[in-house]
């Protein structure tokens, strides 16, 4: 399996009764502002003019942009209430390709992460990682426990990068088996094959044949780069983050598809277990993206766990 599985994605399929929900995509926005943290260009969007704490959500990859996530309004409709703030992270769409020898690592995501908070004038931040963006958003807080006054982690890797349980090949084997001689394309620079290849897994993430097909369609406006991929897959490997789990203070919901694939529930359990005090949910009918599998259930979760409006928030200017 691409090792961009380990991230982003983490799959999902299995022959399920599917959702009756149907998911728009959230709205299309040319909007944006840009900041620099560490030699790196960011770029950001808020949506939404609700007062109060900013929801920063952080999108899976590594190396993909925030486009995916907009597959469903369910964005926008929690934007009613209060901000929603995507970013593209560093060497990623509209934050531009990483310049020759610059940095990429867990740190300076993190980094970047906390300069996007400082960006938005904010003390502390709600903070909703999915997939990749789940381990992110768990290293945020073990850095900057006092900055993240609720945290979600949404269908996330392991906090031990090479725990993460993901079970292609025990669902879909012929798409596995498919998928290994257009990887090894992909290694020799056949650009044709790596869109198949990617192709292949983005199909596999689904329990509803027509979210898939809705959200395949799209597939042409999801930017991947596999120089981030590839740097932050080799840096990742370093770290255990499994024994500082315990020591989150802050209030934190995990939530998993529970046909989620390749990030295994087993995975979002495990680091339930190890939060204390944490909330856990599961979406019945959603594989690695509840959000667009059920986005009704979905927003009213996430707007039960945060509260009215956002709270209240301190400005530092």
């Amino acid at each position: 399996m691409r090792r961009v599985s380990l991230g982003l994605f983490v799959a999902l399929g299995v022959l399920v009764i599917a959702s009756m929900s149907s998911a728009k995509p959230a709205m299309p926005s040319g909007a944006g502002h840009t900041f620099t943290s560490g030699g790196a260009t960011i770029w950001y969007e808020v949506r939404g003019n609700g007062g109060g704490r900013p929801l920063v959500m952080v999108n899976g990859g590594p190396g993909f942009d925030h486009t995916y996530v907009l597959c469903s309004d369910a964005w926008d409709t929690i934007a009613k209430h209060r901000k929603v703030v995507f970013y593209d992270q560093r060497g990623n769409g509209r934050s531009g390709a990483l310049a020759a020898g610059q940095s990429c690592t867990l740190a300076d995501q993190v980094a970047d992460l906390d300069a996007l908070r400082a960006e938005l004038h904010a003390d502390t931040i709600d903070l909703l990682g999915h997939s990749w963006g789940g381990y992110l958003v768990m290293a945020y807080a073990a850095r900057h426990p006092d900055r993240v006054a609720h945290l979600i982690i949404a269908d996330s890797a392991a906090p031990k990068w090479g725990d993460t349980e993901f079970i292609f090949k025990n669902i879909f084997p012929e798409g596995v088996e498919r998928q290994g001689p257009l990887d090894f394309a992909d290694a020799l620079g056949d650009s044709v094959a790596a869109k198949e290849s990617m192709n292949e897994y983005l199909k596999m993430l689904f329990v509803s044949a027509e979210k898939r097909d809705d959200f395949l369609s799209r597939a042409s406006t999801y930017r991947f780069s596999k120089t981030v991929n590839e740097t932050l897959n080799a840096d990742l490997a370093k770290y255990d983050m499994w024994p500082v789990l315990p020591t989150f203070k802050m209030p934190t919901l995990v939530l998993t598809g529970r046909y989620d694939i390749n990030v295994a529930p087993s995975t979002a359990w495990k680091i339930h277990k190890a939060i204390t005090n944490s909330r856990w949910e599961v979406f019945e009918k959603s594989g690695h993206l509840p959000y667009f599998e059920e986005p009704d259930k979905f927003v009213r979760v996430v707007e039960d766990f945060l509260g009215p409006r956002g709270g209240t928030e301190r400005s530092e200017r």
